[in-house]
């Protein structure tokens, strides 16, 4: 059997001690019940919200084998017989275990931060990496304090390849978690007006993005968007930590991994990249120049490491939009032979997320007698910019065309006020009242792009259209 890890490591990595007959091994690490699987082990952390040692039943009960838990709730484990592992606090042992892993791991290791564009950037590198070697990355934007240790500490021994998203709203949150990590590549994809409430102005989010350094292993190297306004700051930072290979990537003239062109259609794009003094040809299965632009970062890490940079683009090729981020839903409506676009761009928002998802729209055909329609909610966190960011999308939406947009939310308000007649716009003041619309609205040829803050629940707005207009099948006839 090839355990994750054995039950003797784990209780010297985590200063614990055992509770009944141990188990030699675990073949996984979870901290939800609902989705163990047999022969993991279960991490019961308390959260701000559950405590998972009150979901400890249903975690054995769904096949672990093995519980780790703290002293405090032993007590209250009753009947469990199922071997345990106590540690003082579950959290702190789990990151221990994920200390021990980065120190058993020979991988080379990548950081992706960033106001936008950090989950799909890790993704790309999962993507175009893993036809070199093994790659372990984080799951979904598990990017957070329980986050990053849990994938350390799920990343197996014979990892090739390990990439890690580090997120943050607060100053402090990015430096313990990068020398957790201790990457040899630290990429920042760009610097945006994202979690403003929380932040004076632009420069110290900057600042705190910046903290990824601290953590770079010695003759690391760092990678900087440098068609960003916040590029020379950021350099200068690394610059002043000793950190001397410094890479950039974007349309700008000096950047190393250099935009040469760019070709966008509905569903996917080409890009022509030019790296050490050679330009590549690079198609990608998904569409946005923003899309493109966390490419050459990608690429760039992949010349970096030493990886096969012909596999890799070949693999962009098969690349596709995840759930909230861009994936496109082709669905019937009418009899069944009309069908309209849908594009899931739910998961979150902030100003250049929401610009990015917008030009994705405007590049979109619609058929027939078809709309580009906006669907925007709430951008959250923008303390006392918010009323000045959601009134500033109107610029994108009026460059691009869009006729037609559809709101929610006590923020949005302030956009539907700023657009001009021409613009036919619907508002509503919550998620469900414009769920009904959207719903009862939606015409065969449209294009619908949804997007706001997670906190706004635009989600269910798609999960809503999804359940209504099934998925529309090629062999069936277009009006």
């Amino acid at each position: 059997m090839s355990w994750l890890w054995t039950t003797e490591d784990m209780i010297a990595a985590m200063a614990g001690r055992p509770f009944g007959t141990l188990p030699e091994g675990i073949t996984g690490i979870s901290i939800d019940s609902r989705s163990i699987a047999q022969g993991e082990a279960f991490f019961a952390i308390k959260g701000d919200r559950v405590d998972g040692h009150d979901y400890a039943s249903m975690a054995v009960a769904n096949g672990a084998s093995l519980l780790v838990v703290s002293e405090a709730r032993l007590p209250a484990m009753g009947r469990l017989t199922v071997p345990m592992i106590v540690v003082e606090d579950v959290l702190a042992a789990l990151g221990r275990l994920g200390l021990a892993s980065r120190e058993r791991s020979k991988a080379r290791i990548i950081a992706v931060t960033g106001s936008v564009g950090k989950t799909t950037t890790k993704e790309m590198l999962r993507h175009v990496l893993s036809p070199s070697g093994k790659v372990h990355a984080s799951v979904a934007s598990f990017n957070n304090h329980w986050g990053v240790p849990l994938t350390l500490a799920r990343m197996p021994d014979d990892t090739d390849y390990g990439v890690f998203e580090v997120g943050m709203n607060h100053p402090g949150e990015i430096r313990p978690l990068v020398e957790m990590i201790r990457p040899d590549v630290a990429i920042i994809t760009t610097i945006a007006p994202a979690h403003l409430g929380n932040f004076k102005n632009i420069k110290e989010i900057a600042a705190a993005k910046a903290e990824i350094f601290e953590g770079l292993e010695p003759g690391g190297h760092v990678v900087l968007n440098r068609d960003n306004d916040q590029f020379n700051f950021l350099d200068r930072t690394a610059q002043s930590l000793g950190i001397e290979h410094i890479h950039s990537f974007g349309q700008h003239a000096k950047a190393e991994f250099r935009l040469a062109e760019f070709n966008g259609a509905d569903e996917n794009s080409t890009l022509w990249l030019t790296i050490g003094g050679e330009t590549l040809e690079v198609a990608i299965g998904a569409p946005g120049r923003h899309i493109a632009e966390n490419a050459l970062a990608a690429l760039g890490v992949v010349r970096i490491v030493g990886a096969d940079m012909e596999k890799a683009i070949a693999a962009l090729a098969t690349l596709k939009p995840e759930k909230g981020r861009g994936k496109r839903h082709r669905l019937s409506i009418g009899s069944g032979s009309g069908s309209f676009t849908l594009i899931d761009e739910s998961y979150n928002a902030n100003p250049a997320s929401m610009r990015a998802a917008i030009a994705l729209l405007a590049a979109s055909e619609p058929a027939g007698r078809g709309r580009r329609i906006a669907v925007l909610g709430d951008m959250l966190e923008m303390g006392e910019y918010a009323q000045k960011v959601h009134t500033d999308l109107a610029v994108p939406l009026l460059a691009a065309g869009i006729e037609h947009v559809w709101l929610a939310g006590a923020e949005m308000a302030a956009l539907k006020e700023s657009l001009p007649e021409s613009v036919h716009v619907e508002y509503r003041e919550n998620t469900g009242e414009l769920t009904d619309y959207v719903l009862n609205s939606v015409a065969p040829g449209d294009v619908l792009m949804v997007k706001s803050s997670l906190g706004i629940g635009f989600g269910k707005i798609v999960a809503a259209l999804l359940d209504k207009f099934p998925p529309f099948s090629d062999t069936q006839r277009e009006l």
